[in-house]
């Protein structure tokens, strides 16, 4: 584990491990953003480093948002991911907060996809049920549930829940993609046979 006095609290557990793929997620905030990298190994997710981004430190918005695209450009440079899942605002009443969070998460989005990794968004709800299987979590049951699937051991465990928000997307993302396609229905008989030859009961002599 390694500190970082300037960025908060930052774990790493990276070993000497090849990865198939490697994911990022992040959680978009305007005081603090988190982060989280998986390697996924056949089937295997696991942790490679969770931390966050300060920015209270800068009192200006536009200064925020520089530092959002310098930190998260350096971190795609550093892990190198192949896909970026990314928590999507939550809608509240606030409509200035809002603004400034949404300039947040786009920032971070094109850091990304300056880099031409694809990225996807998540809604904190559907990040939530896929998790813990609740959408009404928690933070604290999503990082329960995140030390529980990624045995990640409590003193590894991040101060601030932003970390483990923003692993929770990435987590959620590696669960999404592992789905089985489902084929589309077919829109007219002859397409139906030609989908499913297997299906076509012998003719009778």
């Amino acid at each position: 584990m390694k500190g970082n006095a300037t960025e908060g609290a930052e774990v790493s557990m990276r070993g000497n491990l090849e990865y198939d793929r490697i994911i990022m997620g992040i959680d978009p905030g305007t005081n603090v953003m988190g982060y989280g990298v998986l390697g996924v190994k056949g089937k295997q997710p696991s942790v490679i480093i969770m931390g966050v981004i300060q920015l209270s430190k800068f009192e200006s918005h536009y200064m925020r948002l520089s530092r959002i695209f310098e930190r998260v450009t350096g971190l795609v440079e550093q892990y190198l991911p192949d896909e970026v899942a990314i928590e999507a605002p939550f809608f509240g009443k606030n409509v200035q907060s809002m603004l400034k969070l949404g300039r947040a998460q786009g920032v971070a989005m094109a850091a990304v996809i300056s880099r031409d990794i694809p990225i996807t968004e998540y809604a904190p709800l559907s990040i939530k049920q896929s998790v813990t299987g609740s959408g009404s979590a928690s933070k604290e049951q999503v990082a329960n549930m995140l030390r529980h699937i990624l045995k990640i051991p409590q003193e590894n465990m991040p101060k601030l829940l932003d970390a483990t928000d923003a692993l929770a997307a990435a987590l959620a993302h590696f669960y999404e993609t592992g789905k089985p396609k489902v084929e589309k229905g077919a829109k007219s008989w002859e397409q139906f046979l030609r989908q499913n030859p297997d299906r076509i009961a012998p003719r009778r002599k």
